[in-house]
């Protein structure tokens, strides 16, 4: 069995990806119709015959097809008998669907901690005095112990920064009330665009993604028509994935074959706007990732781009047709030209221009890790279907993965939200307790005094005599006397204040 991904046939000869170069990156690059998906699932069959899993994003909904048997189509049955395959035969591959919504395959998520300040950042477009705020907040739940799960353990835990910014400004340095307002808000539209399906548990067993059915890969693909609609969504979970892939593998040097070979469609969006620091982190996994065995494949309309530096670690190329109506487009044919290794008889920014679907410029590295010169090349159809399967397909294939029902239970164990809702819970009941034992303290301090007071000032009782009945009457009369000169005696008075006759 040749041990060698079959990629099309030349004028002189045919072209072959070898395994032991496959972990050297790779870039499949062309304009809108010309062909770019259909390279990357014939490519994704052949890592899967050779037993390595692969990981892709389904931008377009079309891959699924992977999954079934290819028919044999006038068109293709024409491409087949044109290159000469005598033993090409139609089959699928096992594949495993993963859908960040949950819809259209197993849920796959994340959590705020795995993340980390500097994805996350990028995620929610922060700037420098944001970002610093944000990573603040993880140090602290870390020195905390509190765990940062989902969007509202995050939430939570902004709150009881800005709550409490006083506390952490001699150790930790001042907090912004306005910075932290600006991150609660980019969290409220994140988890709008659906970012709460992203953050929580179980997280992404990254295992799971790199399993082997009967000598075959399992290929990933992750359902991201709808994804696509929040693009840095998108480009930060595939970065994610693929510093997770970088930090948890071992290093593993050469192999005869990758371990996991990982394709990220429409990969302009992980560089648009992206922060030097960021670019940098992409360039240092991108460079060393390989050693952990894992292949990374750019898909891209132009070669532009991506970054220099990391174009210039992507051995393995395949470009399609480009267009050149506007002076970027020349630019961008003129360095795609300049990148390959010439070809005496071909004249390569010419060529790149006049290519058919089904075409493309290729060059791979030999076995010194050299790059090939560059071929024209009529590319071999896949093996596997070609376009969407049907939504009970789909389904039927998602119901008989061996890991169904694990990711479909979401899991919610106590974390910096529920710790941090109980401590305002307690400190409230205990501020309440403290509130009624000050107000009794004090009203007991209140009636002390009185309660002596009239204790002091009440006469000591003695037993006297009753009155007799003479006694009693003249008591009685000399009242009566008295309050009658009194009453005279205050209306003389108050008749002389007011101006009144006597």
């Amino acid at each position: 069995m040749n041990q060698s991904i079959y990629i099309g046939n030349a004028p002189t000869q045919a072209l072959y990806l070898l395994p032991k170069m496959a972990n050297r990156h790779g870039l499949i690059a062309g304009a809108t119709g010309t062909g770019k998906t259909i390279t990357l699932q014939g490519l994704a069959e052949g890592f899967s015959l050779l037993g390595v899993p692969v990981f892709m994003a389904d931008v377009k909904g079309d891959l699924s097809g992977m999954s079934q048997p290819g028919t044999a189509t006038p068109r293709t049955q024409e491409r087949i008998n044109t290159l000469g395959l005598k033993d090409f035969s139609f089959s699928g591959c096992p594949v495993a669907f993963w859908d960040v919504f949950g819809e259209q395959g197993h849920p796959v998520r994340t959590t705020i901690s795995e993340m980390g300040p500097l994805l996350l950042a990028r995620l929610l477009n922060l700037n420098d005095t944001q970002e610093g705020v944000l990573t603040l907040a993880f140090k602290i739940a870390d020195d905390q112990g509190l765990l940062l799960l989902d969007l509202k353990d995050l939430r939570a835990m902004l709150q009881f920064l800005g709550d409490n910014s006083k506390d952490f400004t001699t150790e930790y340095g001042n907090v912004s009330a306005a910075s932290i307002g600006a991150i609660q808000r980019t969290l409220l539209t994140l988890e709008s665009q659906g970012g709460e399906h992203f953050f929580g548990e179980p997280a992404l067993n990254l295992d799971d993604l790199m399993q082997v059915d009967n000598g075959r890969g399992v290929v990933n693909i992750l359902a991201a028509d709808k994804l696509m609609a929040s693009p840095k969504l998108y480009a930060t979970f595939l970065l994610w994935l693929l510093s997770e892939l970088f930090e948890r593998l071992p290093e593993v040097g050469d192999r005869d074959k990758p371990k996991l070979v990982f394709f990220f469609d429409e990969a302009h969006l992980l560089f648009n706007d992206a922060p030097s620091a960021l670019l940098e982190k992409v360039e240092q996994v991108v460079r060393l990732i390989r050693s952990k065995g894992v292949g990374v494949y750019f898909i891209s309309q132009n070669p532009l781009d991506i970054p220099d530096k990391i174009l210039g670690q992507l051995g393995n190329r395949i470009q399609h047709a480009l267009r050149a109506f506007t002076p970027r487009d020349q630019k961008a044919v003129r360095a795609a030209a300049e990148t390959f290794r010439s070809n005496a008889d071909l004249d390569v920014a010419t060529v790149i221009t006049e290519l058919a679907v089904g075409e493309a410029l290729v060059s791979l590295l030999d076995e010194q890790g050299r790059p090939g010169i560059v071929q024209r090349t009529l590319l071999s159809p896949p093996h596997s279907q070609i376009g969407p399967i049907t939504a009970q397909q789909r389904q039927a294939t998602i119901q008989q993965s061996l890991i169904y029902g694990h990711y479909e239970k979401i899991v919610d164990r106590e974390s910096a939200y529920e710790i941090l809702q109980a401590r305002a819970t307690t400190a409230s009941n205990n501020s309440d307790n403290e509130s009624a034992t000050e107000e009794t303290a004090v009203l007991q301090r209140k009636r002390a005094p009185q309660a002596n007071d009239r204790q002091e000032s009440r006469p000591a009782t003695t037993a006297r005599p009753r009155e007799g009945v003479m006694e009693a009457m003249a008591k009685s009369a000399a009242r009566a006397i008295g309050s009658q000169v009194g009453r005279q005696i205050l209306r003389g008075v108050l008749g002389s204040l007011m101006g009144g006759r006597r």
